[in-house]
């Protein structure tokens, strides 16, 4: 079905702008007419991706894809609008007005056409799965059914930019390093490729024999400067390999395992998947979605498909009527903290408090690990760049010492 850009006087003669979808033109101007609009212009609107997150570098491509932060915007609105007592169509009808992105002014107005021929909210936000989450999907439908989906919306927007902001400051923490790492091993390639080369020749003229250390910078000086290619070819082809291999079932869970068992960074991945599941899972019990249809839910968001499995297995003894707790006990893929917190939360009746307490606590301590590392990680990049400019500054010295000893 494609989507038509407007131009129109309603009834009382006044021009207004906007978008609907149809599946022709004409069908277009039937919908207009019968809505009692009179288009003066109908153009169909190009279409932009609607995935939701980076897969493509281009510029164009990335002024028109849909955002976090997009998603995040047009469910605080809905919810505004929703809790100042408007229909739900005339809320989609004043998110279109105020929205910018030409993807997500697609997505919303097949929305709004969708619920306007009476489907409900979260079966409309269904058929756009690339943009709407199952998790935003589940939690609509439970608002919807409950009577509270402005206040639904609104936790939702909260829930979104607590994942935007702990994903913020990760990348940000890991910035700096980054940045340091590719400058210094730029300037060291610099060096070895083109710096070194001249300064060698000279040694090359004597014709004595050089130390080791000499001998080993050429040796490297030399083989950059002619097979760069060789090492960029090599290093495309292992990335490509490693792609497609983590892209087969066994290859994701070994890399899923490996990202679990890695020194320092494997405890930070899964304090960060269980910061998710708690937040995740707190966040639907709160809002009324069934813990098994939550479990499912859970599984499919963590991202590692070793955790998907355990979650997976306690599911199965959860449906034979036991909590949560014990199920989650035996796969000892969590604290013994987090399980002893869900039991308390089981045994009280407060377990979505419990869950939300997690995540926050987890959250915290996955920024205070990420900036040790960080602080950790700049004095041995710091440590490394010193001995590699060491060993070149050594390389030339010493062939310059042993002509100055011959020359006495």
């Amino acid at each position: 079905m494609a989507v038509y850009e407007y131009v129109a006087f309603d009834e009382r003669g006044k021009e207004i702008k906007g978008i609907i979808d149809a599946d022709s033109p004409r069908l277009a101007r039937q919908k207009l007419r019968a809505s009692g609009i009179f288009p003066i212009s109908l153009e169909e609107e190009k279409k932009a991706t609607t995935e939701v997150g980076p897969k493509d570098i281009s510029l164009t491509w990335f002024s028109k894809r849909i955002k976090l932060s997009d998603i995040t915007v047009m469910t605080r609105q809905l919810s505004t609008l929703i809790g100042a007592g408007l229909p739900l169509v005339t809320s989609l009808n004043g998110l279109l007005e105020q929205t910018d992105n030409p993807a997500l002014k697609r997505v919303i107005a097949q929305i709004r056409e969708k619920v306007n021929e009476g489907n409900s909210l979260a079966t409309a936000l269904a058929e756009h799965p690339r943009v709407f989450s199952p998790l935003f999907v589940n939690m609509v439908e439970a608002g919807e059914a409950s009577g509270t989906l402005e206040l639904v919306l609104e936790r939702l927007a909260d829930f979104i930019e607590r994942q935007q902001s702990l994903r913020y400051r990760i990348y940000t923490t890991l910035a700096y390093p980054t940045i340091m790492l590719v400058i210094g091993a730029s300037i060291l390639f610099f060096l070895i490729t083109f710096v070194i080369p001249a300064v060698t020749k000279i040694f090359e003229k004597t014709q004595q024999a050089l130390p080791l250390p000499t001998v080993i910078l050429i040796g490297i000086s030399d083989f950059l400067k002619h097979y760069w290619w060789l090492l960029v070819l090599v290093f495309a082809i292992m990335a490509i390999g490693f792609r497609k291999f983590i892209g087969t079932p066994r290859g994701r869970e070994w890399f899923d395992r490996v990202k679990l068992s890695f020194p320092v960074i494997g405890k930070i991945n899964r304090k960060i998947a269980v910061a998710r599941f708690s937040r995740t899972l707190g966040v639907l019990l709160r809002n009324g979605t069934p813990l098994l249809a939550a479990m499912d839910i859970v599984k499919n968001i963590l991202n590692n498909v070793v955790l998907s499995k355990v979650l997976e297995k306690a599911k199965d003894e959860i449906v034979e009527g036991e909590g949560i707790a014990g199920p989650l006990a035996k796969t000892k893929a969590f604290p013994p903290i987090v399980i002893q917190m869900i039991g308390v939360g089981e045994k009280s009746g407060t377990l979505e408090d419990m869950l939300e307490r997690v995540a926050s606590s987890y959250e915290e301590e996955i920024e205070m690990k990420i900036n040790a590392l960080t602080a950790l990680l700049e004095p041995v990049m710091i440590l490394v760049m010193g001995a590699a400019v060491g060993f070149i500054v050594l390389s030339i010295l010493l062939p310059i010492l042993q002509m100055s000893t011959i020359v006495k």
